[in-house]
């Protein structure tokens, strides 16, 4: 089977994009994306974007994420900012672009440069349940207390169409081995009944946060749009950072910029970059274990 794909990048976050826009989702997404992510072994990527038909008939499409473990990912803030590029790009050249997800529901993006988009990511919420994780209470889950790893944590727990695990450090984010052995254990943590994503974030200023990332499904990468937004709101939530203001946060693979509003939305800018596109010849794919 010959695939055409288009490899993006939005803060090193990539990610590759199929247009399936007149085929709809194809029916090996998950096992496709587990193939096409293999590092090294394949095209390699954080996982695989298909753009479908919207859900809704002013749509200009539907975005299914898929990380490199084939489980699906409710929302993506790098990368719904690299699919509106991508729809920019091929054929939908509107400076403001109507994206649909399954889960997360509609996000509004707004052209603000050449390749600079800024996306509605909705609102955000500390409530037990929207996290998966009752059992730590109802919330707001601010500082709590949690045992991973063999150390003890302080999390605050904030979903933004995903769930993410926030904890603050006075010093460097973790890195490497360090990553991925915190970030694994908080990931799987009993607390957390479908996972999570974890994000390491140290504060440098009133208005500037730098972060590590452990994403659920995908591992240690470069950039989490959707983690940007959790660390800036629960920095708002605990008192460390002011509500309506630009703030900055910086990961490995580049710097994303986050305006919590007095609403609890939250509007997420930065870049969207084509990598490169390209054909790759495949053989049938079956489903990983434990995807359907």
């Amino acid at each position: 089977m010959e695939l055409n794909f288009t490899k993006m990048q939005g803060a090193g976050n990539d990610y590759l994009y199929l247009d399936c826009r007149r085929t709809g989702l194809p029916p090996d997404a998950a096992a496709l994306a587990v193939q096409l992510s293999r590092r090294h072994y394949s095209v390699g990527a954080d996982g695989v974007i298909y753009l479908c038909p919207p859900l809704l008939a002013d749509g200009d499409a539907t975005m299914r994420m898929f990380n490199a473990d084939g489980s699906e990912g409710a929302m993506c803030g790098n990368g719904v900012r690299c699919a509106a590029e991508f729809l920019y790009t091929h054929g939908v050249r509107r400076d403001c672009l109507r994206i649909d997800t399954p889960r997360a529901g509609r996000r509004i993006l707004r052209r603000v440069g050449a390749g600079l988009w800024q996306a509605e990511m909705g609102r955000f919420t500390a409530a037990g349940d929207a996290v998966g994780a009752q059992v730590l209470g109802r919330g707001p889950l601010l500082e709590q207390p949690l045992c991973a790893g063999g150390r003890s944590w302080r999390v605050s727990c904030v979903a933004v169409g995903n769930p993410h695990c926030v904890i603050f450090t006075r010093e460097t984010p973790p890195a490497g081995e360090a990553l991925a052995r915190y970030g694994r254990a908080l990931e799987h943590h009993p607390a957390f009944t479908g996972g999570i994503n974890v994000e390491f974030v140290q504060q440098l200023s009133p208005l500037a946060l730098t972060a590590s990332v452990w994403e659920r499904g995908s591992g240690a990468t470069l950039a989490c749009g959707t983690g940007a937004c959790a660390a800036a709101a629960a920095a708002v939530l605990t008192g460390r950072c002011p509500r309506g203001a630009p703030i900055l946060v910086q990961m490995p693979g580049g710097t994303l910029e986050v305006q919590v509003c007095r609403d609890d939305t939250v509007l997420l800018t930065g870049d969207a970059v084509t990598v490169f596109c390209g054909t790759v010849q495949l053989e049938p794919c079956k489903a990983p274990p434990g995807v359907v």
